[in-house]
């Protein structure tokens, strides 16, 4: 079995459901109660910098779109403070495989942005990973709990900065979509699929599904599994300790069957979710008024970039409730993004330090669709009600949260576009009947890349 940086951790699970909850219960209210402060770095900065004027650096992510817009306005405030120049890479997925040819061809980038935690350990044991330096390692151990520093680091090693999270357990929803069809936010899984049935009578599909980029499908599953067969199976799921063909599995897939094996449910039906991607799900939800093409869209805070990208107003138009309960408790499932240093350059480590530090949190925060694991982020910087509660209780549960499953898997299985689980749940959207068949080819592919 081979390790991964959440399996040290041993983090609780319910204190962050909780409070997600509570964070989430008004978010019906106004969208900018606070004023934003303006764009750029904060008034006195929280970290120095040093100068490296002439020096060149590269930044790879997989961001895209307003995401990667928003990353970049980080950057520019590191080269006005330094005198670096910083060049933004844009990445594939697998971004493990992205790197391996730019290594072997002798050209990697200074620091990279890892979406997975699998990514990182691979990163650490091709031997391609630097660990932090003093001055990145203090603006961690003063502005982030015990269970984000352990998830950048690798055999005891700190390796990584946390620099965004995502709590991945929100609905977000059409406001008119649900008064017209006289639907209220639902707290179960059967209250959902109720609602669900509600509003596609209406005339509006219930949910629009990004099937076609496989890490939604997997946070689907996620979150239903965490809920019913809980924290325990589920940590012992994600290190591949139970196989795929466990009867927990086996009754999360029929639970998520209830939702994707009614076409009628589905913007687009069962093809139109297979061709839709995450970008799309979400601004189709929130246009067209009343009756855009889908009343709700399940993924993390980060959708928020992709409504900016509508009419909409988040906390007016678009609004969000918890991920409802399966069991006896409603999930809450992490995932984040963390940087690490390629080269053992100084610019690779001012950035680093810098992207620990609350002045470039701050900057991205301010565009919205964005949560920062940093504590001493000021909620302020948050543009409305909804980001800043999220923001609030994921720093207010401290270590209690479970990390994306996927994302802790090696990428072979849980990170890799036409392979592994991705292809696995595809392949689970178009045909939600062969519960049984999608275990076998789960099982078969996640004990060829877990080695056991």
């Amino acid at each position: 079995m081979r390790e991964h940086g959440t399996g040290r951790t041993h983090l609780k699970w319910a204190a962050l459901a909780a409070a997600g909850a509570l964070a989430l219960t008004a978010c019906g209210g106004g969208a900018d109660k606070e004023p934003s402060p303006p764009q750029g770095g904060t008034a006195s900065p929280a970290v120095e910098l040093p100068k490296l004027d002439g020096e060149k650096l590269q930044v790879a992510a997989v961001w895209t779109g307003p995401e990667q817009e928003n990353f970049t306005k980080v950057l520019k405030e590191f080269e006005k403070r330094t005198g670096a120049t910083v060049t933004f890479v844009p990445a594939q997925d697998p971004i493990v495989t992205f790197l391996g040819t730019k290594i072997a061809g002798g050209a990697p980038p200074d620091v990279a942005l890892l979406p997975q935690v699998g990514a990182l350990v691979s990163a650490v044991q091709n031997k391609w990973a630097q660990p932090v330096g003093p001055e990145a390692q203090a603006q961690l151990d003063k502005n982030y709990s015990a269970g984000w520093k352990s998830l950048g680091a690798v055999g005891g090693t700190q390796y990584g900065v946390y620099y965004k999270a995502a709590n991945k357990s929100l609905i977000w929803y059409n406001a008119k979509a649900f008064e017209a069809a006289g639907v209220k936010p639902p707290k179960t899984w059967k209250e959902l699929i109720t609602a669900a049935d509600t509003l596609s009578a209406s005339g509006t599909p219930a949910v629009s599904v990004a099937g076609a980029d496989g890490w939604t499908l997997t946070d689907w599953f996620e979150n239903i599994y965490l809920s019913q067969a809980g924290p325990e199976k589920y940590d012992q799921l994600a290190k591949h300790q139970i196989k795929w063909t466990d009867d927990s599995v086996k009754q999360a897939l029929t639970t998520l069957a209830e939702l994707f094996g009614r076409k009628d449910f589905l913007a687009g039906g069962t093809s139109g979710a297979l061709a839709t991607e995450f970008p799309k799900s979400v601004t189709q939800t929130f246009t067209g008024g009343d009756r855009p093409a889908a009343a709700m869209v399940f993924e993390g805070d980060f959708v928020a970039v992709n409504i900016a990208q509508t009419e909409a107003k988040v906390g007016e138009d678009a609004l969000v409730f918890p991920f409802p309960a399966v069991g006896a408790k409603a999930p809450v499932v992490s995932g984040g993004d963390v940087a690490v240093a390629l080269k053992p350059s100084k610019g690779a480590q001012a950035l680093l330090t810098f992207l620990a530090s609350a002045d470039a949190a701050e900057i991205q925060a301010r565009e919205g669709g964005f949560v920062s694991p940093n504590k001493a982020v000021d909620p302020a910087a948050y543009p409305n009600d909804i980001q800043r509660g999220i923001a609030k209780a994921l720093i207010a549960a401290g270590d209690d949260f479970r990390f994306d499953m996927s994302d802790q898997a090696p990428a072979a299985f849980g990170g890799t576009p036409g392979a592994g689980e991705w292809k696995a749940l595809q392949d689970f959207l178009a045909n939600p009947s062969d519960v049984a068949g999608i275990q076998a080819k789960l099982e078969a592919d996640a004990a060829k890349a877990y080695g056991n």
